[in-house]
């Protein structure tokens, strides 16, 4: 466990709790956030729709928060053409009518200034340039930074109008945003030349774009503002899926002038500050995808791990990043749509359903956007009740309940909150989901050391007990047994030859096939159907091979002496039974060290321990090699037989055996045969498991089509097991 946690410090895990580590590698399911974790976190607006003047568009930038970094375009569309009949203009006449111009062309609009007034005010974050390094530094939300970046594209930061001995603009009021109600209210006061003279106060709004609507009356117009009907949410609500569909987060942008007198703002209830808003636009921000994550989902599912995103984004800004890292099929809209909505929900409609109804769900969805905490919650106990062990990522207070229900949580180490760091299992210093990946290949080949040292350990007691129990038959003239082992040899095998091989073994590095196969089921343990038949079959074999070895020596080649009272001293004829003795401890040391090289894998023949070697031919010799522990543990092992066995007194006072020498023909072959046997029983397994189930598949087998037929096909039967994750090679 120890090395387990130094070597995840290295790969951006710490470890808060042992146990954990190991039960990541029987994760079935992960639930994670979108922000940070699948994305980079580097938020930055792309599009946004002035209503009563049209749509800006920001080029690409090599520095987020450098305002001065991108240029500036402008479409009179909104970003969705509302007009039915209108003919679609082509993209030479979208590029002459909207050239890509400094921010500085498009100051002085007024419906821009208003704009810009919410923007930058509604605002906790601080973008400023550093006079010593004259780089440009930001503080805050990152949602909040890019909104404020936007704003200081066009001078228009909140720096310049609150700071200074006369300010223009102060705050008196904040309502701040609320994981409930999902949007933030601030009232401002504007100062005109003349001081408290024709000074304006003005409530400020952003938000998720429905909560915003609910709060409006309005809509702003080029000619005015205009009731807020039926008809205007809708075509407002078409063009925010217009801007989420490109992978963009979108909120709403309000406000309403102020008039009420008090003293005491916290007294003023938020509904009342809340409510007549005039709607001046929407949004878009963009938050890339990590170039990794792609590539860390796709490996997800090759290890049968089913990946759901969770997040407060609006569901076509999830589905959009969704396909676009793999969590969705590429070509969802190709699928029917009561598939499409099994894969893809809202929070809404997901809590209205009863506990019964979730469980009656064909399959759980890939994406629930529109996200609450209570919705996490509710997500990981319906896993549960689906036999799921479920892994779950958190960075906020309110994600400490999921963190805490999950079967590992995991917290953000970068933007995470120190409650849900607290309640997490396991903590991230990056913040990407790509670590989560490195964790759970950790805690599988944690795993599958501790069935390899077990099976070692278990599969050498039976040798040794059948070897002792069977060995009964041998008996002296005077009808006592003669044992084929002596008790120091037992010893010695136990304590020494086997015990620093077995620690080898916990130092193995993972298999390449360790992401490739399915998770392993925690309440069945290490003691698998095929473990419990492996440590049989190896110890029979071994058994047998040393007990045929005894005999060699004293039927085969020997008088069958059997000699008096041979278990105590080499007197009265016992010569043959020492040596014989020495021949079975000889062969049964080489079995343990020879056991321990074939358990760096279970199944894989230890000359073909990679799928796609380099090198063939020698690819045993590298892999002997790559734990160095184990190697020389194992060449301890052979080394110290010659002193035991040669050494006056050492060999037939203490460990009851004598010297061999032509004895050794029958241990190299004996070895031989060991090895023959293993690799063919190996050989069995991996005919019996590609014709049936848990295949051990091809890591570099791409994911086709066919990855999430599964889902589709279960959803439409009204089966209950999760998505076919599984490539189809």
């Amino acid at each position: 466990m120890a090395v387990g946690t130094k070597i995840m410090v290295g790969r951006h895990v710490i470890v808060r709790k042992l146990d954990s580590l190991e039960a990541l590698g029987a994760v079935t399911n992960i639930c994670s956030d979108k922000t940070g974790t699948l994305t980079q976190g580097k938020m930055v607006v792309k599009k946004a729709w002035v209503i009563a003047e049209g749509t800006y568009s920001i080029g690409d930038s090599n520095n987020p928060v450098d305002p001065t970094s991108a240029e500036i375009s402008f479409e009179s569309d909104p970003p969705f053409d509302h007009t039915p009949l209108k003919v679609p203009k082509t993209q030479a006449q979208k590029q002459a009518e909207s050239p890509w111009l400094p921010a500085s062309e498009f100051t002085g609009k007024e419906f821009l200034t208003q704009y810009l007034n919410i923007a930058t005010f509604c605002n906790l974050a601080s973008v400023h340039r550093n006079r010593e390094t004259d780089r440009w530094d930001a503080r805050g939300d990152p949602t909040e930074i890019a909104i404020q970046v936007f704003a200081s594209r066009f001078d228009w930061g909140r720096r310049k109008f609150t700071s200074g001995d006369n300010p223009s603009w102060t705050q008196l009021a904040e309502y701040p945003f609320d994981s409930d109600v999902k949007r933030m209210t601030v009232i401002y006061r504007s100062f005109c030349s003349d001081g408290e003279k024709g000074c304006v106060e003005w409530a400020f709004m952003k938000g998720a774009v429905e909560r915003v609507l609910e709060a409006c009356t309005t809509i702003q117009y080029t000619d005015g503002a205009v009731l807020m009907s039926a008809e205007q949410e809708e075509r407002v609500l078409k063009n925010m899926e217009a801007l989420a569909s490109q992978g963009l987060r979108v909120l709403a942008l309000a406000k309403r002038p102020w008039h009420s007198q008090t003293e005491d703002w916290g007294q003023l209830p938020r509904e009342d500050v809340e409510r007549d808003m005039a709607l001046f636009g929407l949004i878009g921000l963009y938050d890339p995808p990590r170039v990794e994550t792609a590539g860390a989902v796709k490996a997800c599912h090759r290890a049968g791990i089913n990946v759901h995103m969770l997040t407060g984004d609006h569901k076509q800004t999830a589905r959009a990043i969704a396909i676009q890292v793999g969590i969705l099929p590429p070509r969802i809209n190709q699928l029917s749509p009561d598939v499409i909505s099994s894969m893809v929900m809202t929070a809404a409609q997901f809590d209205l359903l009863s506990d019964d109804a979730i469980d009656d769900l064909p399959v759980l969805p890939l994406v629930i956007a529109r996200c609450t905490p209570q919705t996490k919650v509710r997500m990981v106990e319906a896993l549960h009740r689906r036999k799921k062990f479920v892994a779950m990522t958190g960075d906020g207070v309110n994600d400490s309940p999921a963190l805490k229900r999950a079967d590992v949580g995991i917290g953000m180490g970068m933007a995470g909150s120190d409650v849900a760091k607290d309640a997490s299992d396991i903590v991230l210093t990056d913040d990407n989901f790509a670590s989560i990946l490195n964790s759970i290949e950790e805690g599988r080949r944690m795993f599958d050391n501790i069935k390899k040292f077990v099976l070692h350990l278990l599969a050498e007691n039976i040798a040794q007990a059948c070897t002792l129990l069977i060995g009964l038959v041998f008996k002296d003239s005077t009808g006592l047994s003669v044992f084929p082992l002596a008790p120091v040899e037992i010893l010695w095998i136990i304590m020494i030859t086997s015990s620093f091989p077995d620690m080898g073994l916990g130092w193995e590095p993972a298999s390449d096939d360790v992401m490739t196969r399915p998770p392993h089921n925690l309440k069945v343990g290490i003691f698998t159907m095929e473990l419990l038949v492996d440590l049989t079959v190896y110890g029979f074999w071994m058994a047998a091979l040393c007990l045929a070895s005894f005999a060699l020596v004293v039927f085969g080649f020997g008088d069958g002496n059997l000699g008096h009272n041979c278990n105590h001293r080499i007197d009265d004829g016992c010569e043959l039974v020492y040596r014989a003795r020495s021949t079975t401890f000889t062969c049964l040391t080489w079995f343990a060290l020879f056991l321990a090289w074939e358990m760096v894998h279970m199944r894989r023949s230890f000359f073909r321990l990679e799928s796609d070697p380099p090198h063939i031919w020698t690819m045993w010799a590298r892999h002997a090699w790559r734990n160095p522990f184990l190697f020389w543990s194992i060449m301890a092992g052979f080394i110290t037989v010659f002193p035991i066995i040669y050494i006056p007194g050492l060999n037939t006072v203490v460990f009851k055996h004598a010297p061999i020498s032509w004895e050794w023909s029958i241990v190299i072959i004996e070895a031989i045969l060991f090895f023959l046997g293993i690799e063919f029983w190996k050989f069995c397994k991996r005919v019996y498991f590609r014709r049936h189930g848990d295949k051990v598949r091809n890591p570099e087998t791409e994911l086709g089509a066919n990855t999430f037929s599964r889902y589709a096909s279960t959803a439409g039967s009204g089966a209950t097991d999760g998505v076919e994750l599984e490539a189809q090679t």
